[in-house]
């Protein structure tokens, strides 16, 4: 098979749109609706960009499409190429008023209740009039966001090392509790037998987490089956109310719980839970808008990390 010829004037970038808006509906027809065309000039488009490739992107069934070896492949290059250009018009954007500029962050659990609002706060003092927008999803997603381009940066746990499109940046260690209402039966208790534990409904993480999966471990290591009577979520505010209306227990970093009176952690230990919390950050040029909230991030997390010294 021959190099395709991708710079000789066919491959365009609504293309490249298409492809993106192809993986992300599973069909040609959400893929027309996203973008406001009719579903003949999508399939035409399609057939175009295979075309130009030489080989086929994506396999047509009765409940949508998939992409190839090859759409899955093409599609990683595509989507970095549309996340520089979105990156590029900002960054002119940015140049042109140095005041103003738009930060996009996703988040989960850990760094989102603490250091995240601290950092912003700390960079709004000096740039007012820029704008952050905070996304709180599930770890995954938010790495598809990441290389498509539409988050600039994710602050949360590190669970993988460096990679040639990912880098990820320590900040500090963060260890987990778990946690109660201050009313809770357990609250305030020593000595508690983990088996008690099972007795109660719980907040767990979803299942494709790191923390779900180290705590079912617990779990195991405790004879305590999964509980029955559970919610699942890593929404923080969703956490606190329920921790604030129920009896149930949470697993949560130790951060979240240490100023909040009406919450209490419970004398257990987890040792063998704790991770790093950082930045996830794609390998491409960030705006000076993000490299400025990356550094007040840095800041505040070295700031954090000297009172958990004290």
């Amino acid at each position: 098979m021959k190099t395709p010829r991708l710079l000789d004037g066919r491959l365009k970038l609504r293309h490249l749109v298409l492809l993106d808006a192809l993986l992300r509906q599973g069909s040609v027809v959400g893929a027309a609706a996203q973008l406001h065309v009719t579903q003949p000039v999508a399939t035409r488009g399609l057939h175009e960009l295979e075309e130009i490739l030489g080989v086929t992107l994506f396999d047509r069934g009765p409940r949508g499409i998939t992409p190839t070896v090859y759409g899955a492949a093409f599609a990683e290059h595509a989507r970095a190429v549309l996340a520089q250009l979105t990156e590029a018009g900002r960054h002119i954007v940015e140049l042109a008023d140095a005041e103003r500029g738009t930060v996009i962050v996703g988040t989960h659990l850990a760094g989102s209740n603490v250091l995240l609002p601290r950092a912003i706060t700390r960079i709004k003092r000096d740039r007012p009039y820029l704008t952050v927008i905070v996304r709180e999803a599930a770890p995954e997603p938010l790495l598809v966001e990441l290389v498509a381009g539409r988050v600039d940066m994710i602050v949360g746990r590190l669970t993988a090392a460096s990679d040639e499109q990912i880098e990820r940046r320590k900040l500090y260690d963060e260890f987990v509790d778990l946690i109660v209402r201050s009313s809770h039966p357990l609250a305030g208790r020593t000595g508690i037998d983990p088996a008690e534990l099972g007795e109660y409904p719980w907040i767990l993480p979803g299942a494709e987490t790191v923390l779900r999966r180290e705590l079912e471990e617990f779990f195991a290591r405790n004879g305590i089956p999964l509980p029955a009577n559970r919610v699942e979520t890593t929404s923080f505010l969703t956490v606190r109310e329920l921790l604030l209306e129920n009896d149930v227990i949470a697993a949560l970093p130790s951060l979240i719980a240490r100023d909040e009176p009406e919450l209490s952690r419970l004398d257990v230990s987890l040792e063998q839970i704790g991770h790093s919390v950082g930045l996830t950050l794609p390998a491409r040029t960030l705006s000076p808008s993000a490299e400025a909230l990356i550094d007040s991030l840095a800041s505040v997390a070295a700031e954090m990390a000297s009172e958990e010294h004290r």
